[in-house]
Formats: C-alpha cells, structure tokens, sequence
C-alpha cells in the first residue's frame, strides 16, 4: 500500500490513479494521519445473480400455503400476550 500526503496526491494524481488501476491501494494522509484511501472499485457483475433460490435449493409447494390463522393472528397482534 502506497502512504503519501495530500500535496503530493494532489501534484501526481493520474500517477497514483494508474497504480489504482494496476490493484494497489493508496492510503492519503494529513500530517501522517490517514484521512482517505483511494483503491479499485469491484468490477461490476457480467451477469445478473439469480434471484430466489440457492444453489440447489428447493421450495416447497407448502410455502405458497397459507398461514395457519393462529399464526396469523399472532402476526397482527392479535394473539396471546406472553
């Protein structure tokens, strides 16, 4: 990890963006305490995540069931103080 203070970030900003680039990380400093980090940003996904399941993951046709009404009640405040 590159350390340097902000006048020099500021006079050889493409140069430490080109190391960003390159995967380092460069940690900016104010009075040798560090106030930012510059790094590479992720790269985005090439392709959308499968919403739902997991992988290998199965729902069963019990879970579009309703509720029981107990359990319904329970939900909406209406059952049992505990």
């Amino acid at each position: 990890m590159n350390r340097i203070n902000v006048a020099e970030a500021k006079a050889r900003l493409s140069h430490y963006l080109a190391k960003v680039g390159e995967g380092e990380t460069v940690l900016i400093c104010r009075r040798n305490v560090p106030i930012a980090e510059l790094r590479p940003i992720r790269a985005p996904l090439r392709q959308p995540r499968p919403v739902g399941t997991d992988r290998g993951m199965t729902i069963p046709d019990s879970f579009f069931e309703p509720l029981p009404d107990d359990l319904l009640d329970a939900f909406e405040g209406r059952g049992r103080a505990g």
